[in-house]
């Protein structure tokens, strides 16, 4: 099918969309990308990057290569992606230090929502897909649940790091940003970009592409051959991702981030939550989560100094959020 520029415009708002997910560790670009109808010609185009591919520049020329490597809709998707992520970062970092509950229940709402959407494209259920969701559900739920691990600067670690947070990007349910918490390497690659260590980015960025050339052969497999049971798998992968998007939560354990130490929360504050103890004193750095459980409103106000849950205002975002992947869906269907 011919596309015209409307098209491809609506393609860079999907990957707006796609970029302002991937900036918020916990919600996966991934889950975006397949609500909007994109994600199989995403990881087609992605594992049709091969040596016959950079053949085909060599022997009929670039304007060949460019149809080959389905070069309008990647330009289109990285435009969105890029400007979204570069843009939203700082947004959504003060959203996260300031309004913790409120942008975590707008994406509670998103994702509710896209594991309707998703499953609804599974045409058969039977014992088999079934077991493929609560696998998924189980294995998504187990990751949300792992403790971070300490700062890592060897580069071995950060190109492996590139290689896993890269499939998590491009997997429904996992945040790519999220794995590379529970790495150990967000810090560093956010000190890496910051300081424009350029060794350590080009590290990270050749463990990503080895591992999106690879991860996307093995995806376009699954879904040739496995379809039903591959988003049965993704279905499942969503739902157990809700646990790290519930809004209100317990802190068990922090990491000093002077220091490295992983400590019980209670030896710093009286207080439950971490966020809502960085917000009191305004410093947003001194720890970070190690463990965490989600816990009800009513809780989270009892632990916290009876501090308002906002559960208003947190129902009314989750059902904003819910509304968007409908529009996001009709869009899909008409691109």
């Amino acid at each position: 099918m011919q596309r015209r520029f409307i098209d491809y415009l609506i393609i860079s708002l999907k990957g707006m969309a796609m970029g302002a997910a991937d900036a918020v560790p916990g919600v996966s670009g991934g889950t975006i990308a397949f609500i909007s109808g994109i994600y199989e010609e995403l990881i087609t185009t992605i594992s049709n990057v091969n040596l016959s591919t950079l053949k085909v520049l060599k022997t009929e020329g670039i304007a060949a290569f460019w149809k080959k490597v389905n070069g309008n809709f990647i330009l289109a998707l990285l435009t969105g992606i890029i400007i979204s992520f570069a843009s939203f970062m700082k947004l959504a970092k003060y959203l996260i230090e300031e309004h913790p509950i409120l942008i975590w229940s707008f994406f509670f709402g998103l994702i509710i929502a896209s594991i309707y959407f998703v499953a609804k494209q599974i045409t058969k259920w039977n014992t088999g897909s079934i077991a493929a969701l609560i696998t998924g559900a189980a294995l998504a739920y187990y990751i949300t649940s792992l403790p971070s691990m300490a700062s890592n600067d060897s580069p071995y670690f950060l190109f492996f790091a590139g290689a896993i947070a890269i499939c998590a990007m491009i997997l429904p349910g996992i945040s790519g940003s999220f794995i590379l918490v529970i790495l150990g390497a967000y810090k560093t690659l956010s000190n890496a970009i910051d300081s424009l260590d350029i060794k350590k980015i080009i590290i990270f960025a050749l463990g990503a592409v080895i591992g999106l050339l690879s991860f996307s052969r093995v995806l376009k497999w699954l879904f040739k051959n496995y379809h039903n049971t591959t988003l049965a798998v993704l279905t499942g992968f969503i739902f157990g991702s809700l646990n790290k998007i519930w809004p209100w939560k317990k802190t068990v354990s922090v990491m000093s981030d002077s220091t490295g130490e992983i400590i019980s929360f209670s030896k710093v504050s009286e207080l439950g939550t971490l966020s809502v103890y960085q917000k009191e004193l305004q410093n947003f750095e001194s720890y970070k989560t190690v463990v965490e459980n989600s816990i009800l409103p009513n809780h989270f106000s009892e632990i916290n100094g009876q501090l308002d849950a906002q559960i208003l205002y947190a129902v009314l975002l989750m059902i904003a959020g819910f509304s968007i992947i409908f529009i996001l869906e009709k869009i899909g269907n008409k691109a």
